[in-house]
Order: structure tokens, then C-alpha cells, then sequence
């Protein structure tokens, strides 16, 4: 067992020996193999006790137990009780919930206070098959199926190569004493009524069914590895993102091999279900305007794009002054507006690039202001010679998405005129031209 455990280790690529563990101890015969195991192999750790209050002697008696096991050994030993029933109560979840958040808290405490490496747990092969199986219960896509990890950052699950029946062997063999939970013999918990009514029947299919299912979510996250590789590569064509704003490509997704399971994998951070994924595709030929919520983005499908952002987040920009003086601002976390002023002609560049607009300067009056746009802005845009456009039809035909028409700016000057709508069109009428001295370049990033 001890060379089985040394070999998965090296596998992992975990060197125990020059790290600092903190080990998760209930002193059942698992966490009990484990300590065993560690202290065997003479990697530095320490033990961590939970006391959730909820068998009452009885758990007192485990937390006793295994402060015993450690002054034995001369192992470091950290014990907190819990109550974890008023927390399950305040919180409104389930005990098994109120433990977990309640222990992974703690241990997160002293991973950083007492300077540990890792944090391990003694899950093993059989608790693999467990929470695949609860997974699929529960509802789950590909990275649901491997169940746990054998390293995920800080937490290691060092036990995973072995099943219970080889962890009881071990125990029994080297005479390992441990405490029985009474619990785990209830059927009122899920994993218990899976443990006892369900893995049995699959065993009497396959009676090396650990050890198979071992192999298996292996292979599912090898799988789980590509997909995702291939998922982040897609998105670097079908995604762009800007401040709080998710610009998602209609035509990306129309094109993907799988749009619903491609499209969730972007949404699913954001909090939007499968059947969500699927209703949103089925929309993506149909006007736009349409809105889908999250519990806390909303989704919106605009002609070309899908447009995702925070709830109740929007906040339309203060307006802001630019006097001879500024070269830079900061224009409410959208953009940095940069101002170059009394550049000679020699330095005009005429450019495509809707963010840089070049302007006569001695026909603009200063100060300038950068301000949200109006209904009744008007300006003359470039290359129309003085025909005058409201800044609203501009945005129409730029076609310029809903949630992004509310913090559209425009620069205007001491007279009010609207020097550009920035980032789409400048006015024609403070345009460079040959008789020009001193340029104004203003640029957004």
C-alpha cells in the first residue's frame, strides 16, 4: 500500500517530502490510512479535526480519538467545533452543505495562516464513482463525469488509486485503529443511499468496478482536457470583450460544429443553463432586441452579436472637460481619451482607424467636453461636406447595439457643436485641410 501510494504520488508529480501538508482527519479508516500513510512515508504534516457537533458523544469521542493519534505520533493537531446545525439553519441549506462550506473555510484559514503547501483529503476510488454518479443525477455535462480530481490548486485527494476494500485491508493488516461514523450506515443521505443500494448492483455487473471506473475518469478528463483546449481556441474568434461588455459572434456560433454546447461554454460563467444555451441558438435567425437573464447578467441578441453584461450595472458617464491643459482622461472606465494639441501639418496622418480623429484646431473652441449623446445631436458627418445628420440616425445606421447606445459619446466644444461621435465619425466642418497650421489629434484605447 505504502509503495502503491509513493508511486501515485510521483505519477501526480507531488514531492511531499519538501512540502507542507495539512491533512483533513475525521478519524474514520480512511483519513486514519492516510495519516498513516504520511507519517509512514515521513512527509512533514499536520492534522486538522472538524467537530460538527452532530452525533453529540459520539463526536467528541472521534475528536478525542484523534488528538490521541497525534501526541502519540508528536503530530502537529488542529481541532475547531462547529455549529454547523444554526449555520445549515441561518444559511438555508442542507447539513452535508453546512459541514462542507463550513470545514473548507477553516481549512482555507489555516492553509494560509499556518503556511501549508496542500490541503489532502482521504477521497478515494470508490468516492470517485460517487459523485460521478450523484453527478449524473443531478444533471451534468463532460466535466461532471470524471467526478473529483486527484490535484486541484492546494487540495490533493492522495488516496484516489486505492478502493475501500484495499484501505480496510491495509488497515486491518497493520492493525490501524479508527472510529466507525454511525451516520454513513443511514440511507437518508444520498451518497449513503448510492454507496448502499446502487454501487452494489453495478458491482454485481462488474465486481472490479473501482478499479475500472479508475481508468474510465481518467480517460474523461483526458477528454474533458481537449475539449476545453479546443473550446478556448474557438473563443478567440467568436469572443471579444470591452470593460463589463461580452461581444459574442452570431456567425461563430451558426458556424460551430455544436452550437448549443459550444454557445453554453461561454455562457455558462455567466450563469445561463443548458436549456438556456439552446433556447438562446434557437433565436439566432430572428429579429433582434431579445432579452435572456441570468441571475445576475442579462443577454442581449443584437444583429450580429450577442451582447452580455452585468445587471444593473450600466451607468451612464458623468460628463467630462478638456481644457489647453489635459493631454489625458479617463472617460468613466470605458476609455483613455489622449490629446495632442498644435501639431504641424507635417504630423497629419490621415487614418482609418475610427478611434483617432485629427481636427483643425484653430476652428475648434476650447474647452471641449466629452459628454453622452443627446436626442437633438446634430453634427456633419466626414466626407458629407456640411449635410447635417442627428446623432440618433447615426447610431441606427452604424448599427450600434441597445446596450451600447447609452454610453455613446460625443466631443463637443465651447459652442456646443459636435466635434465627433467618438469612436464612429467626426464632423466634417473641423476637418484638416491644406491651409491648415495646428492640428488637434484626439485618441481612444
Amino acid at each position: 500500500m505504502l509503495q502503491a501510494f509513493l508511486t501515485f504520488l510521483n505519477e501526480k508529480q507531488l514531492t511531499l517530502a519538501s512540502r507542507k501538508t495539512l491533512l483533513a482527519v475525521s478519524g474514520g479508516v480512511d483519513s486514519m490510512v492516510m495519516a498513516e500513510l504520511f507519517r509512514r512515508a515521513g512527509f512533514p504534516f499536520a492534522v486538522a479535526h472538524c467537530n460538527f457537533g452532530l452525533r453529540s458523544q459520539e463526536s467528541d469521542q472521534d475528536q478525542e480519538f484523534v488528538r490521541e493519534w497525534a501526541s502519540k505520533h508528536q503530530i502537529e493537531v488542529f481541532v475547531k467545533r462547529f455549529e454547523t446545525q444554526q449555520h445549515a439553519d441561518q444559511e438555508r441549506i442542507s447539513i452535508q452543505m453546512a459541514a462542507r462550506d463550513l470545514r473548507y473555510a477553516w481549512f482555507n484559514e489555516l492553509l494560509k495562516s499556518q503556511s501549508f503547501d496542500y490541503l489532502a483529503t482521504a477521497h478515494h476510488s470508490g468516492d470517485l464513482l460517487e459523485t460521478t454518479l450523484l453527478n449524473l443525477v443531478r444533471g451534468t455535462g463532460l466535466p461532471g463525469l470524471p467526478g473529483i480530481v486527484p490535484v486541484q490548486g492546494q487540495l490533493i485527494r492522495p488516496l484516489l488509486f486505492a478502493t475501500k476494500q484495499q484501505i480496510m485491508d491495509f488497515a486491518k493488516k497493520e492493525q490501524i485503529l479508527w472510529r466507525e461514523d454511525s451516520s454513513n450506515e443511514s440511507d437518508y443521505y444520498r451518497r449513503n443511499l448510492l454507496r448502499h443500494r446502487v454501487v452494489p448492483v453495478l458491482q454485481q455487473i462488474n465486481p472490479s468496478l473501482e478499479s475500472t471506473f479508475q481508468h474510465t475518469a481518467e480517460r474523461l478528463r483526458a477528454a474533458n482536457t481537449l475539449l476545453r483546449a479546443y473550446l478556448d481556441d474557438w473563443a478567440k474568434t467568436a469572443v471579444q470583450r470591452a470593460g463589463n461588455y461580452t461581444f459574442i459572434s452570431i456567425a461563430a456560433i451558426e458556424q460551430a460544429h455544436e452550437p448549443t454546447l459550444q454557445l453554453h461554454a461561454l455562457l455558462e460563467p455567466f450563469g445561463y443553463s443548458y436549456a438556456q444555451s439552446r433556447q438562446i441558438v434557437t433565436t439566432l435567425t430572428h429579429t433582434s432586441g431579445k432579452i435572456f437573464y441570468s441571475s445576475s447578467f442579462q443577454l442581449l441578441k443584437d444583429r450580429s452579436k450577442l451582447i452580455v453584461q452585468p445587471l444593473a450595472t450600466q451607468v451612464v458617464p458623468e460628463p467630462l472637460q478638456i481644457t489647453m491643459a489635459d493631454t489625458e482622461i479617463k472617460v468613466a472606465g470605458l476609455y483613455t481619451l489622449t490629446i495632442r494639441r498644435e501639431l504641424p501639418f507635417s504630423e497629419f496622418m490621415p487614418t482609418s482607424d475610427q478611434n483617432i480623429s485629427y481636427f483643425d484646431q484653430e476652428s475648434v473652441v476650447f474647452p471641449l467636453t466629452v459628454r453622452p449623446w443627446q436626442q437633438g445631436d446634430w453634427f456633419c458627418p466626414f466626407g458629407m461636406r456640411g449635410k447635417r445628420k442627428k446623432v440618433s440616425d447615426l447610431l441606427i445606421d452604424e448599427k450600434v447595439p441597445l446596450t451600447q447606445k447609452n454610453i455613446c459619446m460625443v466631443l463637443t466644444d465651447a459652442s456646443e457643436r459636435v466635434l465627433w461621435v467618438i469612436g464612429i465619425r467626426a464632423d466634417d466642418r473641423f476637418r484638416v485641410q491644406e491651409n491648415t497650421r495646428k492640428i488637434l489629434r484626439l485618441s481612444i484605447k
